[in-house]
């Protein structure tokens, strides 16, 4: 069964999410549709001495479904993460608690992380500082390390086949899925956990954005700080949570009688070569990946009904994105249903990409787009165009983008497609 280009098809046929609206994808999704902020003041460490003092984070999170007591103090935050989003996306899918034999063997992860163990390598690196390196935990490095998420995730769970992560900074989990899907396509695997995980909510990280700039000082309003497309815009707001997507070959989802809930049938990935953290002028390199993808998937641009943008809350950034957004899909553009949900989670870095494409994946699935939330006076570049300002909007939607921008110049765009036998 192939696709457009003579390839294998992929579904999706699983999904797992944690945010700041919630632990798993109906609580998230619940969230967003509602027009929820989870954005607020930093609860996980004092943030006095920052310039930008909120955040969205994971509340309430429980773990010990995944991991005994002796093993979460021997796990990073953004590995539970990883590990209780897997769970919940297998079980959607409907595979086992621990695969075995072939089916261990056809089954493969691909789980990014813009920065991996921050939490560990802050305590490694105070420790190291205060008492010396002979007190630095033995597991500073396993627990630190970006790729271990991925690998975890196979030893709690068993997969066999390719295993390895993606680090592009906010394209990650872009990147994650993408390469899970190619990976299907050639026939390296026959089922991929793809994806990726972020808990970078510490003061040096938070600190280091805010040196930057990048950061919203809006401390007086957490919810209404992050303001995808609003001319009052200053800045993002960090947020934590992961995302993770069980992706399958259409052949393997068929015989297990499992039910595809899209389909998964373009990837672009490119490069801006032009700045660390600015995105190239006019959106070429973001304009590059989504043409591309859309030609794998043999998408016309008109067919596109909704996208969903990567949209940080950041001056240029939010500029570029609507430039791009015209390039792509040309007159057509008016008629596209546009969300960001960072509006309401704020950047989840890594893990932004995944989080989101799932809820693009929800938004073909019901007919629903979410709002963009704190958008009271749209940037003059959005004129023309469907923001889907405040409320949740109704709308058939055929086909959906998701793109994803990364520091570095590196962008991502996904084009699922609701799913048709």
């Amino acid at each position: 069964m192939t696709g457009p280009n003579g390839t294998r098809r992929v579904v999706v046929t699983g999904m797992g999410s944690v945010s700041a609206l919630g632990n798993d994808v109906a609580s998230t999704w619940d969230g967003l549709v509602a027009g929820r902020s989870g954005v607020r003041l930093i609860e996980s460490f004092d943030p006095s001495r920052i310039a930008s003092r909120m955040a969205g984070e994971v509340r309430e999170l429980d773990a010990s479904g995944v991991l005994e007591r002796k093993e979460l103090r021997r796990t990073d935050r953004y590995i539970q993460f990883a590990l209780v989003t897997a769970r919940e996306a297998l079980d959607h899918a409907g595979l086992p608690a621990r695969l075995e034999g072939e089916l261990a063997d056809a089954t493969g992860v691909i789980l990014g992380t813009g920065l991996g163990g921050v939490g560990t390598l802050v305590e490694g690196i105070s420790m190291n500082a205060l008492r010396g390196p002979d007190r630095i935990s033995p597991f500073f490095v396993p627990m630190s390390i970006p790729n271990v998420g991925a690998g975890q995730i196979a030893i709690s769970y068993g997969m066999t086949g390719p295993n390895f992560a993606t680090s592009s900074a906010c394209a990650t989990g872009g990147h994650a899925i993408g390469e899970a899907w190619e990976t299907i396509r050639r026939g390296d695997a026959e089922i991929m956990l793809a994806g990726g995980s972020e808990a970078a909510i510490q003061e040096p990280v938070v600190g280091g954005f805010a040196s930057m700039r990048a950061l919203s000082t809006r401390n007086d309003d957490p919810a209404g700080a992050s303001r995808p497309f609003d001319r009052g815009r200053d800045g993002f707001v960090i947020g934590e949570g992961a995302g993770v997507l069980v992706l399958e070959s259409l052949e393997s989802a068929e015989a297990r009688g499992a039910e595809p809930l899209a389909e998964m049938v373009g990837y672009g990935a490119s490069a801006d070569a032009s700045h660390i953290t600015l995105p190239a002028p006019g959106g070429i390199g973001a304009v590059r990946a989504a043409r591309r993808a859309l030609e794998k998937g043999g998408i016309d641009p008109s067919e596109v009904g909704h996208i969903n943008a990567h949209a940080t809350s950041t001056p240029e950034g939010d500029r570029t994105e609507l430039d791009a957004m015209r390039a792509i899909l040309g007159d057509h553009v008016g008629e596209v249903a546009i969300t960001a949900n960072k509006s309401m989670i704020g950047h989840t870095l890594g893990a932004a990409g995944a989080i989101e494409a799932i809820a693009t994946i929800q938004a073909i699935r019901t007919g629903c787009v979410p709002p963009t939330i704190n958008l009271d006076d749209p940037d003059p570049g959005s004129d023309g165009l469907d923001l889907t300002p405040k409320s949740a909007g109704r709308r058939d939607i055929e086909v959906a983008i998701s793109n994803s921008f990364g520091f570095g110049g590196q962008n991502t765009t996904l084009v699922f497609r609701r799913w048709q036998p």
